[in-house]
């Protein structure tokens, strides 16, 4: 399996990159927080997991391994794919999926678009025993650098929250949430941005 990559990003979207390694281009899938911090031109470091199916092979890359493992630990709950598990570790941090799954919090998981009450209490008993594994210590965050163009921040936020499942309509009104802060500090980062706008959509 790959489980680490470091090169150059040689190309990026809402919610994937293209990172050259020694010649290679990989393209790998990944959450829009982790995409809101990459730089064309720039070397980064991604720990990565392979998903092997019929008919594909899809890299998927994220800042940490907790990240990476929960991504890897949630998909073993069953009806959980790789598009839905992303968006659950977009929303949630290894913590809070650690808290909610063994504080029996369904509220906070029906928050992740995809999950519904059902969803959520299957999730909570088929993890409970398992989630306690997880590396729970923070990340480092790749968009904490990078600025919000004042002309590009917008799309970029509204891509990567329609990438996980939100209707463009949410993914506006949440946009509209946070234009306030890219106003106040025209040197915020996207991923800070993007951040906001999930908690925004979490507590509607």
């Amino acid at each position: 399996m790959i489980a680490l990559l470091r090169g150059v990003v040689v190309g990026a979207g809402a919610n994937w990159c293209v990172l050259d390694v020694a010649g290679v281009g990989y393209r790998i899938q990944m959450t829009g927080n982790t995409t809101a911090g990459l730089r064309i031109g720039e070397e980064t470091l991604l720990h990565t997991t392979l998903v092997v199916r019929e008919d594909s092979m899809t890299l998927f890359g994220f800042t940490s391994e907790g990240e990476r493992d929960a991504f890897e630990l949630v998909q073993s709950a069953s009806g959980v794919g790789p598009k839905l598990a992303l968006a659950i570790v977009s929303v949630l941090t290894p913590t809070q999926l650690v808290q909610a799954v063994q504080g029996n919090d369904q509220a906070v998981l029906t928050k992740v678009p995809g999950i519904g009450k059902k969803g959520a209490e299957k999730i909570i008993i088929e993890l409970r025993d398992r989630v306690a594994g997880l590396d729970v210590g923070p990340g480092t965050d790749p968009a904490a650098g990078r600025t919000a163009e004042p002309s590009a921040w917008r799309d970029h936020v509204s891509q990567g929250l329609q990438s996980l499942g939100w209707s463009a309509k949410d993914a506006e009104t949440a946009c509209e949430k946070v234009a306030e802060l890219a106003e106040a500090d025209p040197g915020i980062s996207l991923g800070k941005l993007m951040k906001a706008a999930l908690q925004s959509l979490a507590r509607s």
